[in-house]
């Protein structure tokens, strides 16, 4: 473990010396030269950021190979069995023009291979994202759990996922979904898995109604639409008759539906859990993940460009953020709560999966911060085989008797057989566990672990007895011996699961204006989406039971009446903790356009450039062409590559002039905003109207005043900013990135 643990610290060493790189993004380990490479050379290695799994056996055992030792190796093309190869373009065939023959082995090696590299994709969470870091445990959750990642000072491999829940492999990232968050802990004592979500609540309350509830989400079965998204009639029909499905919808149509990316999301365990200490005592908790970086979405016209502009946005963001070396962090917490009989707090079911518990009742603790510092080597051998399962469990953690969890315990063990070919996925590299492995399980296939022994099974004496049983001293897993009542066999679930409506109420009532009108558009643009008109009334009933002012909004966009407000409303003390505005947060990694003409000071936009990289920021240069606008300046998009959704910020540093093909027939773009304006580069202009209309902090040096009003701005607005001097405008940018837009230009009209 520890020689990972420092092999994982040489990487992020060796990223940190590289030094930023110009920009992120570049394909491989080092630029290809123009002409097709004739000489024979070995592989290229990973790229700086990049991370390949631990070199361990099937079994768990260091190997002590090099960390490339699975990578492809010799520089000659072979066959799967490496025998050289003088030609792959064309067939054996009988003569030039001759039929192919049967005996060309490798056509027929290739193919064959080629016709199986997809396995099934998931039936949720199928589009995803992941990295490899380290946990470093803060000792804080000692008091609680024995788990030995837990404390002080311990390091431990992760890796994470990232995913959307409805849509396929090839669907768009930004859509409006649920987004899974789960973490692989290779701890010392066996592989924990923290399989959460982005949202803190479920659809359901019991795992019955888990293929319901996808089945309703998923594109319509007779012409597979819409793809990744909730906007249609099935989803809509489940959730308006299914009321305890109302509080994860809301969720759903709020500002947490539509992430600006998976660096500024929160990551909840969903479930309540039970920690065991050194002593057997039990205390409830709910996991939580607390981006460093603050908690940031889109807004939904952003959404619908990116999705547009770059299906990719999220997992590219995750990527490239990491290549430059702005690692992202979270901190692991925990809210902890009595183990009684009962398993409610402040009267809340702490088996109810669509209820949380408000941070003013039960504050985070934070236990350990987890960094992302490499990305895969090969995103199929990873990201897509690896292989959650919430029963992989070490000692210290326990599950309830959550209904849901319930059934996610047998289903993740399940589905990996079909997707993954057989019962040995735990071997494939990336799921490979870091502590010994001798669990007499045999066979099946692919089988990796090559096993000694005549004896697989307990108990014998013809292996010496081994393996032999571990008790509590030798940190075995021991479910904790939780008291059971006399019940009856039934089909029913418990008088508090049945309240839908009161915790929706409170998520509704902590947010801020400006996030209640987001909210309110959600779900008049969803609606009106969906066909028939029967599943909107019903809907407008369900909203009704949430907030009349919120119903009403909904119900004015459909152009349908409101129903009549219920007569008795639950009235919860809102929690401040879920709004996602109000505080100020790190504005590491942010990126930011800079805006240039085809003639500007080349000492200025170096030094601007400059002091954003100084200030933790990844700036990106717009102009006219991909021309470098010096030897060590290079441009990174064009006027007509670039959109303003790519950007946090922009930082206009010289007048952008029309550009050879700012013509409509060349690009549409062209001429969206500028109207009668020659002077300037409508496509430039379109960039600056977008990013006010989205809120997002604008900068100008004094010549700026004309695009401003061309771009419709208005320069006394707030996060206008016009500097004299141009040292002025990078901080003035990060004072107010630090807020993720300037929302005082979003007025609340309800």
């Amino acid at each position: 473990m520890k020689k990972i643990v420092n092999k994982v610290s040489e990487v992020v060493e060796e990223l940190s010396s590289a030094g930023r790189p110009e920009v992120p993004g570049a394909p491989g380990a080092r630029p290809p030269q123009v002409a097709e490479p004739t000489e024979a050379v070995p592989p290229l290695p990973p790229k700086p950021d990049q991370q390949a799994p631990a070199p361990l056996s099937a079994t768990g055992r260091n190997t002590g190979a090099p960390a490339d030792a699975a990578a492809q190796n010799g520089g000659y093309l072979t066959t799967a069995n490496g025998t050289r190869l003088p030609d792959s373009d064309h067939s054996l065939k009988a003569g030039p023009r001759g039929p192919v023959l049967l005996q060309d082995h490798h056509l027929r090696e290739k193919i064959m291979h080629f016709d199986h590299e997809r396995i099934p994709e998931r039936v949720v969470h199928a589009r995803g994202a992941a990295a490899h870091g380290v946990f470093r445990g803060y000792g804080t959750a000692a008091g609680v759990s024995r788990a030995a990642f837990l404390a002080e000072g311990v390091e431990t491999p992760v890796f994470v996922r990232f995913s959307t829940v409805l849509g396929s492999r090839g669907s768009a990232d930004t859509v409006r979904d649920t987004r899974g968050f789960a973490t692989k802990f290779y701890t010392s004592e066996g592989v924990f898995d923290l399989v959460g979500n982005n949202i803190p609540v479920f659809f359901i309350q019991d795992a019955v109604k888990f293929p319901d509830v996808i089945h309703a989400g998923k594109p319509h079965p007779d012409r597979e639409i819409p793809q990744a998204q909730s906007a249609h009639d099935t989803f809509w029909d489940f959730v308006s008759l299914h009321a305890e499905a109302t509080h994860h919808t809301l969720w759903n149509m709020s500002d947490r539906g539509i992430p600006r990316s998976f660096r500024m999301m929160e990551g909840f365990g969903v479930h309540t859990f039970r920690l065991v200490d050194a002593e057997g005592a039990t205390t409830l908790v709910k996991f939580h993940w607390k981006p460093t970086a603050g908690v940031h979405s889109l807004v939904w016209e952003e959404a619908q460009l990116i999705n547009g502009m770059d299906p990719d946005f999220h997992r590219r963001d995750l990527a490239d953020a990491i290549e430059a070396g702005n690692h992202p962090q979270w901190e692991l917490g925990i809210q902890t709560f009595p183990d009684t009989p009962e398993q409610t707090f402040a009267g809340i079911d702490l088996l109810d999966p669509t209820k949380f518990v408000p941070e003013e009742l039960a504050p985070v603790q934070p236990i350990g911060l987890m960094t992302l510092n490499a990305n895969p080597t090969n995103f199929f051998a990873e990201t897509e085989q690896v292989a959650f399962h919430p029963g992989h469990l070490v000692p210290g953690i326990d599950v309830t008797d959550d209904p849901l969890l319930a059934g996610r315990l047998f289903s993740y063990l399940d589905t990996q057989i079909s997707r993954l070919g057989g019962p040995n996925f735990a071997q494939i590299p990336i799921n490979r566990t870091h502590a010994p492995v001798n669990d007499m399980l045999r066979d099946g296939f692919h089988q990796d672990a090559v096993h000694s022994g005549v004896a697989p099974y307990k108990p014998n004496s013809l292996d010496g007895g081994c393996p032999f049983f571990a008790g509590a001293g030798e940190r075995a897993f021991i479910e904790h011996p939780t008291p059971i009542a006399a019940a009856s066999k039934v089909r029913e679930a418990p008088a508090s699961f049945a309240d839908h409506f009161s915790q929706a109420r409170l998520f509704w009532l902590s947010m801020s204006p400006v996030e209640r009108e987001h909210i309110i558009a959600a779900y008049t643009f969803e609606l009106a989406k969906v066909y028939e008109q029967a599943i909107k009334e019903r809907t407008l009933q369900v909203l009704a039971n949430i907030d009349p002012q919120l119903c009403a909004q909904v119900a004015q966009g459909l152009g349908l009446p409101a129903p009549q407000r219920p007569e008795h409303l639950a009235d919860p003390e809102p929690s401040p903790a879920l709004s996602q505005l109000g505080r100020t947060w790190p504005t590491t990694g942010r990126v930011i356009g800079i805006i240039t003409g085809a003639a500007d000071d080349v000492a200025l936009v170096r030094r601007l450039r400059e002091a954003a990289l100084d200030a933790g920021l990844m700036p990106l240069i717009i102009a006219p062409t991909g021309a470098p606008l010096a030897e060590d300046l290079t441009v990174q998009r064009t006027y007509a590559a670039a959109r303003s959704v790519e950007f946090d910020a922009l930082l206009v540093a010289g007048v952008p002039a029309p550009g050879a093909d700012d013509r409509g027939a060349r690009d549409a773009k062209s001429g969206a905003v500028a109207g009668g304006q020659s002077t300037l580069d409508s496509r430039a202009v379109l960039l600056v109207n977008e990013a006010w209309r989205h809120a997002k902090p604008i900068a100008g040096l004094a010549d700026a005043r004309a695009l401003w009003t061309a771009a419709g701005v208005d320069p006394r607005a707030p996060g206008v900013i016009t500097a004299t001097e141009n040292t002025e405008a990078i901080p003035a940018l990060v004072d107010l990135l630090g807020t993720h837009r300037v929302w005082e230009r979003f007025p609340a009209a309800s």
